[in-house]
């Protein structure tokens, strides 16, 4: 015979009340005591991401300008000479014989031809290797005016597109050197995504870098207003996907992802796969922290009605201080414990860290906390990294030990 769990929600709803304050205050004061048990320098912390995303020669671009020495690639295109290589890289302007221009997949390379060229930084070695070494060239003072211009990708139709599928060297005549998202370099090899808000680096003619740029929007007065519709579509099929009921056997109720699940789930595959949808996943920065404080507020106002009414006469005749302190200390001995494995042996970022802590309790007031410390958005991708994990195994676990205890009693 299975238990009626739901017989003990009011039980459940005061423990939850009672443990949940003093609860979010250790999480608060765990992440601070590992900050001063691991001495932990916060400015060392910030150079350590930005020297990590730095050494990211996947997509760091590098720029460097070389001199065609190989004989094989004599009357071999760019095409050719890029497949045989096996590596992506732009050439963004080449000078052969005296003369200036945009090459293209179809340029032919000529000894002694001298070339600008961008790639991944972990490239850059085969490269030279392979094509010739590094010489220098005055590109301003060439006989064809070439610019290079930053270009905003803001038409929502350019957004999922790779810049493979546009051509923008054969058909306009421009190459794209560098790509600027959320504050990182990436270099734009034709596989690349771009999305909306994009910084494209594009090299060619005034006049067809200006045909690129209105192709690409390029409006800065669009990324102003708050792109909100994928927000709220994933939040409505995240509520819809989170109250779907997970049956699990030997569970005796079925398993919900929740109002929080759900659409963290839903909100990451419209991130990830919007595009297919015509969705687009940007907002403002300014619009998305709104929305952040907003839910969290809401969150704090519905659990503090929740247990206005009972909340005094639980603490006071019953068992609500047991729940305060059991609460306090189920949450800061793991921290604590964990965090500092964490932190010692394995050399864990403390900003990521923070939002681990925070995403492990599932907490989004311990989120607040630490993005308003660490100023950065390493704490969300901590955060967001193992929440759906640790809140799938919270409710399982919860669940488990209670039919335990139910089958013992």
């Amino acid at each position: 015979m299975q238990p009626d769990i739901r017989r003990w929600s009011p039980a459940i709803a005061n423990g939850y009340a009672c443990a949940y304050p003093l609860a979010v205050v250790g999480i608060i004061v765990a992440t601070i005591l590992l900050r001063v048990i691991c001495k932990v320098n916060l400015q060392k912390e910030q150079e350590q991401l930005d020297q990590e995303q730095a050494d990211n020669a996947n997509v760091k671009p590098y720029n460097m300008t070389l001199e065609v020495y190989n004989k094989a690639l004599e009357g071999r295109t760019l095409l050719q000479v890029s497949q045989f290589l096996g590596r992506d890289f732009v050439v963004s302007r080449i000078l052969s014989q005296g003369h200036l221009s945009i090459p293209n997949r179809d340029t032919v390379f000529h000894l002694g031809d001298k070339m600008y060229i961008v790639c991944a930084e972990g490239d850059a070695e085969a490269i030279i290797a392979f094509i010739g070494p590094k010489c220098e060239v005055e590109w301003e003072e060439q006989d064809v005016p070439l610019v290079s211009r930053k270009v905003l990708v803001t038409k929502p139709s350019m957004n999922g597109k790779t810049l493979g599928s546009l051509h923008v060297s054969s058909v306009y005549g421009v190459n794209v050197t560098r790509i600027r998202r959320s504050g990182m370099q990436l270099y734009a090899n034709r596989h690349v995504r771009l999305q909306v808000g994009d910084s494209l680096t594009v090299v060619g003619r005034e006049d067809a870098v200006e045909r690129i740029a209105n192709i690409m929007g390029n409006s800065v007065k669009s990324l102003d207003h708050p792109n909100l519709s994928a927000i709220f579509v994933g939040i409505i099929v995240g509520v819809v996907f989170g109250s779907l009921p997970i049956a699990i056997p030997g569970i005796p109720t079925p398993v919900k992802l929740g109002l929080a699940g759900g659409p963290l789930i839903v909100s990451i595959l419209v991130g990830r796969f919007g595009y297919r949808a015509k969705l687009v996943a940007f907002t403002t920065t300014s619009a998305n922290l709104m929305l952040r404080e907003i839910g969290l507020v809401l969150f704090l106002a519905s659990v503090g009605i929740k247990a206005g009414a009972t909340f005094v006469d639980t603490v006071k005749s019953g068992d609500g201080v047991t729940y305060i302190w059991s609460g306090f200390l189920v949450t800061v001995i793991p921290i604590l414990i964990v965090g500092t494995i964490a932190r010692l042996r394995y050399k864990v970022n403390y900003f990521t860290l923070m939002g681990l802590i925070a995403g492990t309790t599932t907490d989004p007031p311990a989120l607040a906390f630490a993005s308003q410390t660490a100023g950065n958005e390493a704490p969300a991708v901590g955060y967001s990294t193992v929440y759906l994990l640790s809140m799938f195994l919270r409710i399982v676990l919860a669940q488990i030990i209670i039919l335990l205890l139910c089958v013992a009693a």
